[in-house]
């Protein structure tokens, strides 16, 4: 088909892999175009087959996914890296979003959660699966609250969730479900985040999240 995305699996445990791939084809709109058993490995493979997506995980032997996500996004940067791990460490996530990654899901989530993530990020878009999201977004040092207040902006910690979600390009949908709160309470927190920061335009609190280093 030609409107399937185009995925480059890698992992260094054949089964994972396998089992990765029979649900990915399952479902439909996929196809795996290769496998790779390191983070080297990957960077050869996006070379030869230019995948849409690269599903990538983390510890794997000779370059593990970080240093190979990396490597891709100077290397490759129309090819989006998506995570797929079992560790839900928040700085770890950081870290692999700092290096270009376009997403974060864990390997227990469902085959249909897995292609809405691959389809996002295929899009340009970001996806995190709701337990990566909560841990990345749930826990905030005292310097990045005191930049909002120092900025004048009072911001809760909930809002600053929110102003986060909404920096990266998610929907009211997608910010209710990751933040395990109602689509009304997100509108609420986006009205206050506007009159708190007097800024009324999406790309406003962009840059805003930008300048205050709360979105990479």
């Amino acid at each position: 088909m030609t409107d399937s995305i185009r995925v480059l699996l890698v992992d260094d445990h054949p089964l994972v892999i396998d089992g990765i791939q029979a649900r990915l084809e399952n479902e439909g709109g996929i196809e795996v175009v290769g496998q790779a058993g390191n983070g080297l490995e990957a960077i050869e493979q996006v070379q030869n087959l230019k995948p849409d997506v690269v599903l990538m995980d983390v510890s794997m032997p000779i370059m593990n996914g970080l240093e190979a996500t990396r490597e891709l996004r100077t290397r490759s940067p129309e090819t989006r890296v998506l995570i797929l791990s079992m560790h839900d460490n928040r700085e770890y996530m950081v870290q692999l979003i700092q290096s270009g990654a376009r997403g974060y899901i864990l390997k227990d989530v469902s085959a249909a959660e897995m292609v809405k993530a691959i389809e996002t990020v295929c899009q340009g878009g970001t996806y995190f699966s709701a337990s990566a999201s909560q841990t990345l977004f749930s826990h905030f040092t005292a310097p990045e609250t005191a930049a909002v207040e120092e900025a004048g902006g009072e911001l809760t910690p909930r809002e600053i969730m929110v102003l986060r979600q909404l920096a990266e390009g998610h929907n009211n949908k997608e910010i209710a479900r990751a933040l395990s709160i109602s689509v009304r309470t997100v509108e609420t927190h986006r009205q206050n985040i506007k009159s708190k920061l007097n800024i009324h335009t999406a790309a406003g609190l962009v840059r805003y999240a930008l300048e205050h280093n709360l979105v990479q």
